[in-house]
């Protein structure tokens, strides 16, 4: 009697079970199918990556929690991109977009050929924002 509880159990629980989606084969070292982040600079104020983005590759929407700011800059390619709750919006090398913690927010290759982004996210801000402008107009 016990096996065939356990019997009927098993068969239950294939049924209860939710279904199993198949994937794409991730790579190590991908955020989501197609998409490869490339640590460039980790400190305790500042980390730097360049994303390369496969044709037809989208990073789901996500947050970065533990960092300040977020600027996010095509570098080449075609991306359509969706910043909080707006509509997607399409994003050409040399655009940036500027994101607060904790901003969801995804993108997706638009283009036929693969892509690169440069994702610059500020950690731990303790310049004014004084000092911030005077680097700023430095730049230019």
């Amino acid at each position: 009697m016990r096996r065939l509880a356990g019997t009927f159990a098993l068969v239950g629980s294939m049924f209860l079970a939710p279904p199993v989606v198949a994937q794409t084969p991730q790579a190590p070292g991908e955020a989501d199918p197609g998409v490869r982040p490339t640590r460039l600079i980790d400190r305790a104020e500042i980390r730097v990556s360049r994303v390369e983005i496969q044709a037809g590759a989208t990073r789901r929407v996500h947050t970065h929690d533990d960092v300040e700011y977020h600027v996010w800059v095509p570098l080449e390619g075609s991306f359509q991109i969706t910043i909080g709750s707006d509509p997607p919006v399409a994003a050409k090398a040399g655009q940036a977009m500027f994101m607060k913690r904790g901003t969801p927010h995804g993108f997706k290759n638009v283009g036929a050929t693969a892509g690169a982004v440069m994702e610059i996210f500020v950690k731990q801000s303790t310049a004014a924002a004084a000092d911030v402008a005077a680097w700023l107009a430095l730049a230019r």
